[in-house]
């Protein structure tokens, strides 16, 4: 099964694909309690900037870590008035491990800038997923980063 086939639940509990949303996305395993929560609104900035030429922010809430609030109105809530988040988010999942979602067993394969594949290190990882194939971001690399702008601006029409 191919990525944009994998069944994913927003956090609304609508049914949902990758396909369902624009070509280039970067997928984000996120946080509420985590030090590195402030990067919403680096992502949100993200998904104003680039929204209209075919990207999105797809946010998947995650308490492997220990730091995701337990209700899922709790997160939308929190994701709302804390950060003012427009980008679609989904259902609580694992990204580790033999219970990881599918998505992120998949997405995991996929090496980072120094060819280290395999477990989701902490929360905020992202994975930017094109026509073209998925590349990695670790958690301390922030959503502006010039190489995550420069991969998303290659991969989006001019």
């Amino acid at each position: 099964m191919n990525l944009d086939e994998i069944p994913l639940t927003t956090i609304d509990g609508a049914p949902a694909t990758l396909a369902d949303f624009a070509p280039v996305r970067l997928i984000v395993n996120v946080a509420s309690r985590c030090g590195l929560a402030p990067q919403y609104e680096t992502l949100e900035e993200l998904q104003k900037r680039y929204g209209d030429r075919g990207f999105t922010v797809l946010g998947f809430p995650s308490n492997q870590f220990l730091q995701e609030l337990g209700d899922t109105e709790k997160i939308k809530q929190y994701c709302s008035m804390t950060w003012g988040i427009t980008f679609p988010m989904f259902e609580k999942v694992k990204v580790n491990g033999r219970a990881a979602h599918p998505l992120y067993k998949s997405l995991t394969e996929t090496p980072d800038a120094e060819g280290k594949a395999g477990r989701v290190t902490w929360n905020f990882e992202k994975f930017l997923v094109t026509p073209s194939g998925v590349q990695r971001f670790r958690p301390s690399t922030v959503p502006d980063d010039p190489a995550i702008i420069a991969a998303i601006e290659a991969a989006l029409p001019a």
